[in-house]
């Protein structure tokens, strides 16, 4: 364990200890020339499940920091775990704990941030479209408590769409997997139904708005023939990866997702398609430390993503009798043989 971290601990809101290596994520930035007063580093997420980004990223670079961070910061986190319903309380909680700065993972923990405190600083692990959100007033000059990273979600369903017609040519109807209670999932679907109509592939909405929804979802796209099925994550669908993956295996559904999470899963996983959530972490925790050493969170602009990572598993494109295109593969970043 690194010197200085042994009395760190970070609990979700259930009082479970998460593990030491995702302290270590938020806690990796390089350390500060001066540390007067012990900095205490708030992190809501709507998901139960966290990317090993933020678990093992910046490891190394704390070791070669020799723990100079010493005791000097503290995580609290708060995890809402699929019930986004929770997410103002936790905020709430954070803000009353008198964190320095609440780092949120994702769209809707942000949004609980802003509405729990307009001064505590917010950085923005992941998140969609924070202008659209009503986050930031742009992306270039944030001009409130919110600054920090956009996955660009908006743009990238169309990209989507596009990838996995390339995979599935014959697949005139695709299933979209999605949960409308979602921030800004609303959107998403309008700009998905605007590239269907340019590509001739006609949508079919399955609306999953919590866990026993799943498998009648996926049913209904069996049923109606849909030729593949393409997934608008978020926190629920994050929380139910392990689920969604082996469901829609069962059914030998090609599908598209934006994260590896769903990659993970006794690799069953088809294409991913989506930013690098190792880039984001690290700009993130960037973040943290130009907040920490003075920076206003509304002078920094959100910065967008710039490696996009496409994952296609060859394994199971031969399991559903699929052939991926040669020119496919040469533009995949990672193949699962």
């Amino acid at each position: 364990m690194t010197p200085g971290l042994s009395r760190t601990w970070c609990r979700l809101s259930s009082g479970v200890p998460l593990t030491l290596a995702l302290c270590l994520t938020i806690l990796s930035v390089p350390a500060l020339a001066q540390q007067p007063s012990k900095a205490r580093i708030g992190y809501l997420t709507s998901s139960s499940y966290v990317h090993p980004a933020f678990a093992d990223l910046f490891f190394g670079r704390v070791s070669i920091a020799g723990g100079m961070w010493g005791g000097n910061l503290e995580l609290l986190s708060r995890s809402a775990a699929g019930s986004d319903d929770r997410l103002p309380s936790l905020a709430a909680e954070l803000v009353g704990a008198r964190v320095d700065i609440i780092v949120a993972d994702g769209t809707a923990a942000a949004l609980a941030a802003k509405a729990a405190t307009r001064t505590v600083p917010i950085v923005m692990a992941i998140s969609g479209d924070p202008v659209q959100a009503g986050l930031v007033a742009s992306l270039a000059r944030p001009d409130g408590n919110v600054t920090g990273v956009t996955s660009l979600s908006l743009e990238l369903v169309a990209k989507r769409l596009q990838l996995i017609k390339e995979v599935v040519p014959k697949a005139s109807r695709v299933g979209v997997l999605w949960n409308p209670a979602s921030p800004e999932k609303e959107l998403e679907w309008k700009e998905l139904r605007s590239a269907a109509s340019r590509l001739g592939v006609t949508l079919q909405s399955l609306e999953l708005r919590r866990p026993g929804d799943l498998a009648p979802r996926l049913d209904s796209a069996v049923n109606d023939r849909a030729g593949a099925l393409l997934l608008l994550d978020d926190s629920l669908t994050l929380s139910l990866a392990v689920d969604i993956t082996t469901e829609v295996d069962k059914r030998r559904l090609p599908a598209i997702y934006g994260w590896d999470r769903y990659m993970t899963v006794e690799k069953k996983g088809l294409m991913v398609y989506g930013p690098s959530v190792w880039e984001l972490a690290n700009t993130a925790a960037k973040y943290v430390d130009r907040i920490l050493k003075g920076a206003k969170p509304g002078d920094l602009p959100v910065e967008q993503p710039t490696k996009f990572e496409l994952v296609i598993n060859v394994r199971a494109a031969k399991a559903l009798g699929l052939t991926i295109p040669p020119p496919l593969l040469l533009r995949a970043d990672r193949v699962i043989e």
